[in-house]
């Protein structure tokens, strides 16, 4: 019955991917932001959004959480049409479509040849993120999580392959030689540190405790190198501002349990700053 059900999944989705190349991006994104404020309730549980939502932000009203929920559908259709014009954003120059706050760190990066981890979240169109960082000629590899559809994800895989990031490691154990064997080589690495993830340890996001990888802290003991977090956000429905953010220092002293929570920290006051920019559907505090 699953496998039915992503089949289906991925039939609909790729009539929606054509329809979108054919009729172009403004149109896209406003179609696809309807169409996923009417059916995305019916793909992600509606109590685990409210909650994780009344987990960061416990005082707000019903019409406030509503809002974000509703937002967020929006965002999700924006991104879901962008997915097919990735090529376009890749060959015409960053500035018409994205600002950034920061770019002379990534320079640096760039000369220094110093690997780094950059961090994130899932804010907005995320991939924007790795895809500019490498155009921006740095060495880079992006870990992701494979799409739990079978069939959609391999759709996916080419997508960020060939027009995001080349140098793609899926999530998990499987994938921790991948990110030494680049690390090592001089590539760094970008990882969403929002994600629930079960070789993780708890750490508190938003004073509850929740799973959360350790990579950025075993690498800074390993290698002592840089954490640079990053983060995105819509303006104007077309347009984005990225900011990269000077290195998080820490100190020879600092263990993975302190180095995971500071980042963690990082990442609350980020959403804080947008509630409706981060994606609520993940259940981050199973």
């Amino acid at each position: 019955m699953r496998y039915f059900k992503y089949f289906l999944q991925f039939i609909f989705i790729s009539f929606l991917l054509i329809f979108f190349r054919i009729i172009g991006l403004k149109f896209s994104r406003i179609i696809a932001s309807k169409l996923l404020s009417i059916f995305g309730p019916f793909f992600r549980s509606k109590k685990v959004i409210e909650k994780n939502i009344s987990f960061a932000f416990y005082k707000l009203d019903k019409e406030s959480k509503e809002k974000i929920i509703n937002n967020m559908w929006k965002s999700y259709g924006k991104i879901l049409a962008e997915y097919v014009f990735m090529k376009y954003f890749r060959k015409i120059e960053s500035e018409k479509f994205l600002e950034v706050k920061g770019q002379e760190i990534l320079e640096k990066i760039k000369l220094s040849k110093d690997p780094v981890i950059f961090v994130s979240g899932h804010f907005d169109n995320f991939e924007l993120m790795a895809m500019h960082i490498e155009k921006s000629g740095v060495d880079l590899a992006a870990i992701y999580r494979p799409l739990n559809n079978n069939f959609l994800n391999p759709l996916m895989e080419n997508i960020r392959k060939k027009y995001i990031c080349r140098k793609q490691i899926k999530k998990g154990i499987s994938g921790t030689k991948e990110i030494l064997k680049y690390f090592k080589s001089g590539a760094s690495v970008a990882l969403m540190i929002d994600q629930r993830v079960s070789e993780g340890i708890k750490s508190l996001l938003f004073e509850k405790e929740a799973f959360t990888t350790t990579i950025p802290g075993q690498f800074v003991k390993k290698f002592k190198c840089k954490i640079v977090p990053i983060s995105i956000v819509r303006e104007k429905e077309i347009y984005f501002k990225m900011t990269v953010f000077k290195p998080i220092k820490f100190e020879e002293y600092d263990g993975e349990e302190k180095i995971t929570q500071d980042l963690n920290i990082w990442l609350a006051e980020t959403i804080k700053k947008s509630q409706t920019n981060w994606i609520w559907s993940h259940d981050r505090w199973k």
